[in-house]
């Protein structure tokens, strides 16, 4: 196994933990949820947060940063890097 392929998997597990943010954001967690909700938080925001910052609120306030975080990080980073580890052979 490469460590490309771990860093690949690393990605799109993030991309997942992401994802379930997001969706957790659109209830009101509760108990347990809510703890799982705030780890999630601690992991996404930081990088969630570089995009808030660049991509504004549309409509009625519809926050569409995170979708953006994900395209980058699936279409860009994850490639990227991949690529950058294969041509050092790793």
């Amino acid at each position: 196994m490469s460590l490309a392929y771990i860093v690949s998997q690393a990605i799109s597990f993030y991309g997942i933990l992401i994802f379930a943010y997001v969706i957790m954001s659109w209830f009101r967690p509760r108990g347990v949820f809510f703890d799982l909700y705030k780890v999630l938080g601690t992991l996404c925001e930081p990088y969630i947060g570089i995009f808030r910052r660049i991509v504004p609120l549309v409509g009625g306030g519809i926050d569409f940063s995170p979708m953006v975080a994900l395209l980058v990080l699936q279409l860009l980073v994850q490639p990227l890097l991949v690529r950058i580890l294969l041509s050092l052979g790793l």
